[in-house]
């Protein structure tokens, strides 16, 4: 007796294998461009930490000498030294225009950096960049 071969299950067992290929090829490009975007998130804040530092540093003179305390920062240079900085890391110009500096107080200095990138893997469904960004608050002090 010879058994007939079922023809309705011919490869289906390839779509199987196709159609989980594919989400487990998705959920592994959701997960290096969410690391990639978490690496994005620490690079803003870390080049606002450093710029923050960098503009502190800039302290006005004749308050240090004259014994004021605590000693106020120069705020009129405070956006060129953070586009100092910025430059120095490599940040694009588009990013740079967008760093603000603010007055926190005489000594103290607030960075809010902008880092556009575009993902790796899911910037091939999604056309566009993405955007992060990175506060920190420097204080100058004089021992």
């Amino acid at each position: 007796m010879r058994r007939g071969r079922r023809r309705g299950d011919r490869g289906s067992g390839a779509i199987a294998v196709i159609f989980f290929a594919l989400v487990v090829l998705g959920l592994a490009a959701f997960l290096v461009d969410g690391g990639l975007a978490i690496s994005q998130r620490e690079r803003a804040a870390d080049i606002a930490e450093q710029a923050a530092r960098y503009a502190a540093q800039d302290l006005d003179e004749e308050a240090l000498r004259a014994g004021v305390r605590p000693v106020p920062i120069n705020f009129g240079s405070c956006e060129s030294r953070v586009t100092e900085y910025a430059t120095s890391v490599g940040m694009n110009a588009a990013d740079i225009a967008a760093a603000e500096c603010t007055e926190e107080a005489v000594n103290r200095v607030t960075v809010r950096i902008r880092l556009t990138y575009r993902p790796l893997f899911t910037g091939l469904v999604f056309d566009g960049s993405l955007t992060v960004w990175g506060t920190a608050t420097a204080e100058a002090q004089i021992g």
